[in-house]
């Protein structure tokens, strides 16, 4: 379930992550920060919300739901999307839809690595994580 998310990830290596935002319509400067952070992402649940609160040097966010309900989210590049997150086959599943428009968020954890695969049509984004001890 969920609980295997729970926990302190630090962004380790990623791949993509310029042509996802590029696909996504974020902006050259905004890519280029992006590209250069190393965020990092706490998980955390409280019975069954879960917290999902990305820590930066340029941006922070926090993400709080249930899971399988869908709820309005404000994405770190300020899309206004309905969201909804699941557990399917072991893997945290985000999916964001705006303007006919769909991405996947998807969060696979082996270890003490968490593996972020994005993908907005054929482009597809792999950002790797280890877990803080």
């Amino acid at each position: 379930m969920a609980e295997a998310f729970v926990g302190t990830w630090n962004l380790k290596e990623s791949e993509k992550f310029d042509e996802y935002m590029k696909e996504l319509g974020v902006g050259f400067a905004t890519r280029k920060v992006g590209n250069l952070t190393k965020p990092t992402t706490i998980i955390s649940m409280d019975g069954d919300k879960v917290t999902v609160k990305t820590q930066s040097t340029i941006k922070n966010t926090e993400l709080s739901f249930k899971l399988g309900e869908e709820f309005d989210e404000t994405t770190a590049d300020d899309r206004k999307v309905k969201s909804i997150v699941k557990i399917e086959d072991g893997k945290m599943v985000h999916i964001q839809k705006w303007d006919g428009k769909e991405t996947s968020l998807v969060r696979d954890v082996n270890g003490n690595a968490l593996t972020l695969t994005l993908t907005l049509g054929d482009v597809v984004c792999t950002r790797r994580y280890e877990k803080a001890e």
